[in-house]
């Protein structure tokens, strides 16, 4: 048996959707929740990972910074174009908004009685909102209290702490994953 020959993707073989397209897309109902985030670079990245999973929009709470900003774009690569956002005076006011518009929030904390992220369920149409925290504090414990519950990524090493932007990536991707087929 030969080895198999693999070739990188050209741009035109991706099928990119333009920005009409992404935003007449069905979209995944999730939405980020941003707790003041410090990083322009955290906030740009979590625009690219909502934009690869279609998430119906991110808010933007506290002090998280906003676009158009040139630190936001250099990592959201054009996201902030395509995902829809809002921002809160406070992660308090956009959670409470949410639950009222029927979204199941969580946060994502190591936390008492939280849910371990390979085993959390949700059906393929039920609205979730995910709360990710400040790089240095995670999730405001006011705003845990808000919320439906905590989803906690499973870690095996020393440090127990992952930077937001990855987390997110984490957390956006399984909660994406069984919508996959139902997104297509």
């Amino acid at each position: 048996m030969g080895a198999s020959i693999m070739r990188k993707l050209s741009m035109d073989e991706l099928s990119r959707k333009s920005v009409e397209e992404f935003k007449a897309a069905k979209k995944n109902t999730i939405i980020a929740v941003l707790d003041n985030i410090r990083s322009m670079h955290n906030v740009g990245s979590v625009f690219r990972t909502a934009d690869a999973f279609l998430l119906e929009g991110i808010c933007l709470c506290g002090y998280t910074a906003q676009p158009p900003h040139r630190d936001i774009h250099k990592t959201a690569l054009g996201a902030t174009e395509t995902v829809d956002w809002i921002h809160f005076s406070t992660t308090m006011e956009a959670v409470r908004q949410l639950k009222e518009r029927g979204y199941k929030v969580f946060a994502i904390e190591q936390a008492e009685g939280s849910i371990s992220l390979e085993k959390f369920t949700a059906e393929q149409e039920e609205k979730l909102a995910v709360v990710f925290g400040n790089e240095v504090e995670g999730v405001n414990s006011d705003v845990i209290k808000l919320c439906d519950g905590c989803i906690e990524i499973p870690q095996l090493g020393m440090k127990h702490s992952l930077n937001i932007s990855v987390a997110a990536g984490i957390v956006l991707y399984k909660l994406s994953e069984q919508r996959l087929e139902f997104l297509k």
